[in-house]
């Protein structure tokens, strides 16, 4: 993606994990797998594994999620460390990372799409200050619907009453960009907030200026 869509475009739609916030679980999990996989092989797997899917769309427990992950993946670890573990995957606001989001201007509206689930979103919301610098929030475990399904993708631009190539996506995740575009979304990888920021400038969403820190 490397033009200027701004004419387009009337929602800008961000991932959080890897995007806006720190994730400790993907080194975790490689660490776990021995590095047997590669990490677009470990998104696979989580993204396609049935207890991830309902566990992270609000259909199972977080005892249920950690006894039947560890078992598929056979994890070396106990139901227990591996919950523990996994309940602190997200380490904090990523440098920049309500700046970017702030520098989206009116009267673009700014909206998250996030696979997560309740022992994770409320942190996100509350302790980083994310809930209060957007419009909207699709949260996979409270819509029922999880990237990258497409379903997840209508749900958006159904509720934000757009079209789907109104709606600029940012996410870290090659699958999920993918999936996006493929219905008819624009979309760019980014990790972290200053590839965010570059993304949003060259899309024309957000005028370059210099003296704005990232």
């Amino acid at each position: 993606m490397a033009e200027n869509i701004a004419g387009e475009i009337q929602v800008v739609l961000f991932d959080v994990g890897g995007v806006l916030v720190e994730l400790s679980g993907v080194p975790t999990m490689l660490a776990w797998m021995n590095n047997s996989v590669t990490v677009e092989e470990m998104w696979r797997l989580w993204l396609s594994s049935p207890v991830v899917r309902q566990f992270e769309t609000g259909r199972a427990t977080a005892d249920e999620f950690a006894s039947q992950i560890v078992r598929e993946l056979r994890l070396p670890v106990s139901e227990q460390e591996f919950l523990t573990a996994f309940t602190a995957w997200p380490r904090g606001l990523l440098p920049g990372a309500l700046n970017v989001v702030r520098s989206v201007p009116a009267p673009f509206k700014r909206a998250t799409l996030c696979n997560t689930c309740g022992l994770h979103w409320p942190r996100v919301m509350k302790e980083m200050e994310l809930e209060h610098a957007f419009d909207h929030h699709f949260a996979s475990h409270l819509t029922g619907k999880i990237k990258p399904d497409e379903e997840a993708f209508l749900d958006v631009a159904t509720t934000l009453n757009c079209k789907p190539s109104a709606i600029f996506f940012l996410d870290d995740n090659t699958i999920n960009v993918e999936a996006a575009r493929k219905f008819g979304l624009h979309a760019a990888q980014v990790k972290g907030p200053a590839e965010a920021r570059a993304a949003l400038i060259t899309a024309g969403v957000v005028v370059a200026d210099p003296d704005l820190p990232v």
